[in-house]
């Protein structure tokens, strides 16, 4: 299939995601819930017929870490707050730093312990299982809090989580990506990677990507501040999201979703400042991120298949259960530390309660899980996993949110 097929079977599914956002209103269900539901429909109804949708595995990874990931990060980015950012800091990088790397540990563990299969599902395979599983998404959850009136901090927290959380995720799932590739056709070999080099290139990825950022973004507002034209400068924003990403991934070999993150932090901060918060750049974002996480989870269920469920539903449920073991270990059990530190309020056990069931995992696992290139062997197991846990969470404990929400605020 051509091309403009492609483009037509895209804007087919964007035009389906208008259309199921009401329905999903009107009977409950989680709009990204309907919009995996349906892309399975979809796919399903297409290979029936003899249709070819043109979605091919092997430019999955390029789509998703170059068109998608950069729109998602930056969305999220702009719309923070720093002032408020900056009071709950120190919750707020436990959460998606220390605890992010924690939650990757146990989850890992727990898989390749549970499923038992060295050969099959090696390391390599279990950490970068955990990585992908340690993605957080609460933006159904934050919708929940604002309907019952109980955003405040604990929206705060989960929204700075998620956005530290999956630059942090991004970057380990990246490196040990790489990792894994150079060990194609070497089972096993990741015990013997130094990890001392990897932990080093991590801290300097990450925190290179951070300074990149902060640059391009304070240069690209500077140049939209000779601009009075509101257009220009919310296509400046554009420019900067992509620039900064591609500056620092592909030219200083540093982490384009940290700079990301940083532009845009910084550049939604300065026209907040300048402009306030109506000004149609935002709303531009608020498109661009509907369109994104709309095909993402499309995607998903369009690569959806039942032989996921019936040949790993064991590892799935194993997935399910590391996932919900790191998440409350890592809430109750670590993130009190933070009590420690001068004039940080400590965090109500109602609201721990509320931060557990919140941790939803969504678009950013689904677009690394659909990254991972099939040269390795364990892709199916992974993505697999991946597809179980999100899916449990969409049509499982996203509904039961609202009833924990009114218990525990």
């Amino acid at each position: 299939m051509g091309t403009p097929h492609v483009v037509l079977v895209f804007m087919a599914m964007l035009l389906v995601a208008i259309l199921v956002e009401p329905l999903a209103r009107k009977i409950k269900l989680p709009f990204s819930a309907a919009l995996v539901l349906t892309g399975f429909l979809m796919s399903e109804a297409i290979v029936a017929v003899g249709m070819d949708t043109g979605l091919r595995w092997d430019n999955f990874q390029e789509i998703i870490f170059y068109l998608l990931i950069p729109a998602l990060v930056f969305e999220s980015a702009s719309k923070i707050e720093l002032n408020d950012l900056i009071g709950e800091l120190v919750p707020v990088l436990m959460l998606a730093i220390p605890l992010t790397l924690v939650t990757t540990g146990i989850i890992a563990t727990v898989t390749y312990y549970a499923i038992g299969h060295p050969s099959g599902f090696p390391w390599i395979a279990a950490l970068i299982t955990g990585a992908l599983l340690s993605a957080t998404d609460p933006s159904s959850v934050v919708s929940m809090l604002k309907q019952n009136n109980a955003l405040d901090r604990l929206g705060l927290l989960l929204e700075g989580e998620s956005l530290f959380n999956d630059a942090t995720v991004i970057v380990l799932f990246s490196i040990l990506l790489s990792l894994a590739m150079a060990q194609v056709g070497n089972v096993g070999s990741v015990e013997n990677t130094d990890w001392g080099m990897a932990i080093s290139r991590f801290l300097l990825v990450f925190f290179g990507g951070i300074v990149t950022g902060v640059f391009i973004g304070g240069v690209a507002w500077l140049f939209a501040r000779w601009q009075n034209n509101p257009i220009i400068t919310s296509v400046i924003t554009i420019i900067s999201a992509y620039m900064s990403f591609l500056v620092a991934e592909d030219f200083f070999h540093l982490s384009g979703v940290m700079s990301v993150l940083a532009c845009g932090i910084v550049f939604g901060e300065c026209l907040r400042r300048k402009e306030g918060s109506s000004h149609i750049a935002f709303e531009l974002w608020d498109v661009i991120g509907y369109v994104t996480v709309a095909m993402l989870f499309l995607l998903a269920g369009f690569t959806i298949n039942l032989d996921m469920f019936t040949s790993h539903w064991l590892a799935i449920l194993i997935g399910i259960i590391g996932v919900t073991m790191a998440r409350a270990f890592c809430i109750f059990g670590i993130l009190p530390i933070t009590n420690l530190f001068p004039k940080i309020a400590p965090i109500s056990a109602g609201h721990k309660t509320i931060m557990t069931f919140g941790g939803i995992r969504g678009a950013v696992t689904l677009a690394l899980a659909l990254s991972i290139p099939i040269e390795l062997d364990y892709w199916y197991s992974v993505q697999s996993i991946a597809y179980g846990v999100v899916l449990f969470m969409l049509f499982i404990q996203t509904p039961l949110m609202p009833r924990v929400i009114r218990k525990y605020t």
